[in-house]
């Protein structure tokens, strides 16, 4: 398994947003040295919170800062793009990302940037999918001409063939509908399951493995649940009690904040403390040990029948301190939990201390060894 988080990010209002995104580049550079694998980042106009306008931007900025991990947009809002723009950049940051950038594609989730924008929500959907039939064919070195209501392609194909072999990585967002799995079987990309620690996500967990695979069957596709991603929000520290009076800091905030953006938030509760139990209780969040995220993921790897990442679900609940804390806990412990590499230090652990002091009495006796030869080549010489 492989691990990430999803950056929205969510940042409250009331506060430097210069140094709120200072303080997200810096946390990347954090979860590069920390071995996570992947960061992926949204794209969002209104609300005031989740303030990243532009993922291709972040990304480059990210890019420059990090080695190994891999970026991806979370996602392009793709009815808000021109295809064929939006491809030809991806080409580019692929390019100068040496391949670590993925196209992460969903019909944008605030319809309050859709309403400014002109487009009305119930168009968002079949937009998406529009532009992702635009966007793959470009993808695949193909000429396009193609006419909808809101955009024209005529003879269109990139100048630049993308980095990557054959291309760059292209998942698609579902939350509760079946759109983003069954745009993802019709194109034969990966899955951001992006809700599936809420109750209506948990729920449709099932439903978005068949449905992404059933579609994908009918295009010709086989979909490979390594390229799915689930995605839930957690907190770490030492200890429940502790884990619990950090997010005192910044979840009633945020719970508000998602009242007025989705039809069912997440979370319930006007203070901490009730928002805390029932997001305990819902199943949404931990907000524990290293122990309850092993079994929140692992419960998820028995719902789903398996996936290939897992995202933690970015938020402001604690202090910028205590959520470095949780990132290197969450490193320390669950990571190599699921990857396998407790095992093998655990087992060399356990042979020598099980000797009974077998290697302790050789060490003893080569040191006594060496003293005597010493003495012995001093008198003979």
């Amino acid at each position: 398994m492989r691990f990430g988080l999803f950056m929205a990010p969510f940042h409250p209002t009331g506060q430097n947003p210069t140094l709120a995104l200072e303080r997200d580049l810096d946390l990347i550079e954090h979860l590069d040295k920390l071995g996570f694998h992947e960061l992926w980042v949204g794209e969002h106009h209104s609300g005031g919170y989740e303030i990243i306008a532009s993922p291709e931007v972040f990304i480059a900025a990210a890019a420059e800062r990090t080695k190994h991990i891999r970026l991806g947009s979370g996602v392009s809002s793709l009815p808000y793009h021109h295809p064929f723009l939006l491809a030809d950049r991806f080409v580019l940051l692929d390019h100068l990302t040496r391949g670590r950038v993925m196209l992460g594609c969903g019909p944008g989730q605030l319809t309050s940037d859709a309403h400014m924008l002109g487009i009305p929500a119930d168009e968002q959907r079949p937009r998406m999918d529009e532009a992702l039939d635009a966007v793959m064919a470009l993808l695949r070195g193909e000429t396009v001409t193609m006419q909808t209501d809101w955009f024209t392609l005529q003879d269109a194909a990139l100048q630049l063939a993308p980095y990557s072999e054959p291309s760059l990585e292209v998942a698609v967002a579902a939350t509760i509908s079946p759109t983003g799995a069954r745009a993802a079987g019709k194109h034969g990309t990966g899955l951001l399951s992006i809700a599936a620690t809420t109750k209506q996500g948990f729920d449709a967990i099932g439903t978005h493995w068949r449905t992404w695979n059933d579609v994908a069957e009918q295009h010709g596709h086989v979909v490979d649940r390594a390229n799915w991603r689930l995605v839930g929000p957690m907190h770490l520290a030492e200890t429940r009690e502790q884990a619990r009076k950090d997010v005192e800091y910044g979840i009633v905030p945020f719970s508000r904040y998602f009242t007025h953006v989705l039809p069912a938030g997440p979370t319930r509760g006007d203070t901490a403390s009730e928002i805390i139990a029932n997001v305990d209780e819902d199943g949404f969040a931990v907000i524990g040990t290293v122990d309850d995220a092993i079994q929140k993921i692992e419960s998820l790897v028995e719902e789903s029948g398996g996936f290939g990442t897992f995202l933690l679900f970015g938020h402001d609940w604690a202090s910028p301190a205590a959520t470095r804390r949780s990132f290197e806990l969450f490193a320390q412990y669950v990571m190599p939990h699921f990857t396998g590499q407790l095992r093998a230090p655990q087992r060399s652990c356990d042979w020598v201390t099980g000797s009974g002091g077998e290697f302790v009495n050789r060490a003893a006796n080569a040191i006594m060894k060496a003293i005597a030869d010493h003495a012995a080549q001093t008198q003979s010489g």
